[in-house]
C-alpha cells in the first residue's frame, strides 16, 4: 500500500539544518574532491600498497599492485590484488598511451606532478581537520551530534525496518534523521574522517618526528597508508549512495534542506525539536 502524498502547501516547512551543518557540509564537499583527486596523483608516484612497517623486493607484504607491462598485443594495464592479477588496460596500469597508475582524468594535476599534488593535497587537508573540528564543537553545544549523529538503542531496534523500506525506494520525509542515516554519519564523521586524519599524520615524516607513536598505532607507515587508501575507497563508495538516496528521496527538497535549512514534512509525521 503506497503512502498518502499531499499538496506541497499543506506539507509544512521545518528548519531542518542550521548554518554550521551546511556551511561545513559544502566546505566537506569541496575539500574531498581535491583530496581524492590530489591524492591519485600522489599514489601515482608508487601505485603499491603493502602492510607493515617497510616495502620492496625484499618483502613479501604488497596487498596491491598497479602496473604497466609488455605483452604480445603491445603494453598492457596490470592491477594486482592479495596475488590475483586483472587486465585493466585503460583504466589501471596504462591509459592514454602511457604507462601510470590512475589514468590522467582522475588526478590533480592531469600531468604527473607529484610537487603540485602534495602542496593541494595538504592545503585542503588542513581545511578539512579545521571544519571538522568546528563542525564537531557546533553539533556538540546545539546538541546535533546527540540527537541526529550518534545511534541509540530505539535507532537500532527500527535497523530492519529502515533497511527494508530503503530496499523498496520508499521514505519518510521527517525532521528525523532515520537509524541508516545516522548509522552512515557516524561512521563517516565520528571514524572515518579521524581515522582518515590519523593515517595521513602517520605517514608524514614531521609527525614521525613529533608523535613517534603514531605510526606504530597502525602498525607502520606502509599499513598506514594502505588503511588511507582503504578509508578513501570507502568514502567514495558513501558519496555514490548519497548521492542516489538524494535523487530517489526528491533532489528538490533535499538539497532545498542543505542550502537553506528548510526541510519540507508529511504532516503526520512531524515532530517537535527536528531542528539540527
Amino acid at each position: 500500500m503506497q503512502r498518502p502524498t499531499h499538496p506541497a502547501g499543506d506539507r509544512p516547512l521545518i528548519y531542518r539544518q542550521t548554518i554550521w551543518t551546511r556551511l561545513t557540509h559544502w566546505i566537506w564537499a569541496i575539500s574531498l574532491f581535491f583530496l581524492l583527486l590530489t591524492g591519485l596523483q600522489i599514489f601515482n608516484a608508487r601505485p603499491d600498497l603493502y602492510l607493515g612497517q617497510q616495502s620492496g623486493f625484499g618483502f613479501d607484504n604488497s596487498v596491491l599492485s598497479i602496473r604497466a607491462v609488455n605483452s604480445d598485443s603491445g603494453p598492457r594495464g596490470v592491477t594486482t590484488v592479495f596475488g590475483q592479477d586483472f587486465d585493466t588496460t585503460g583504466f589501471l596500469g596504462y591509459s592514454g598511451g602511457r604507462a601510470r597508475g590512475f589514468p590522467a582524468w582522475a588526478t590533480i594535476p592531469s600531468g604527473q606532478d607529484l610537487a603540485t599534488g602534495r602542496v593541494v593535497h595538504f592545503f585542503f587537508a588542513w581545511i578539512l581537520v579545521g571544519t571538522l573540528l568546528v563542525w564537531l564543537v557546533a553539533a556538540i553545544l546545539s546538541g546535533h551530534l546527540r540527537r541526529d549523529i550518534i545511534p541509540r538503542g530505539k535507532d537500532f531496534r527500527n535497523l530492519g525496518r529502515d533497511i527494508r523500506d530503503h530496499a523498496r525506494f520508499r521514505f519518510h520525509h521527517t525532521g528525523r534523521y532515520n537509524t541508516l542515516q545516522k548509522l552512515s554519519y557516524f561512521g563517516v564523521l565520528i571514524i572515518a574522517l579521524p581515522l582518515m586524519i590519523a593515517t595521513g599524520l602517520a605517514m608524514s615524516p614531521g609527525m614521525n618526528a613529533a608523535i613517534p607513536f603514531i605510526t606504530d598505532i597502525f602498525g607502520g607507515r606502509q599499513s598506514a597508508r594502505t588503511i588511507h587508501f582503504a578509508v578513501m575507497l570507502a568514502l567514495v563508495a558513501f558519496f555514490f549512495i548519497h548521492i542516489l538516496m538524494v535523487v530517489a528521496a526528491g533532489p528538490i527538497n533535499e538539497l532545498r534542506s542543505i542550502v537553506t535549512g528548510w526541510y519540507r514534512t508529511e504532516p503526520d509525521e512531524q515532530s517537535e525539536g527536528d531542528k539540527s
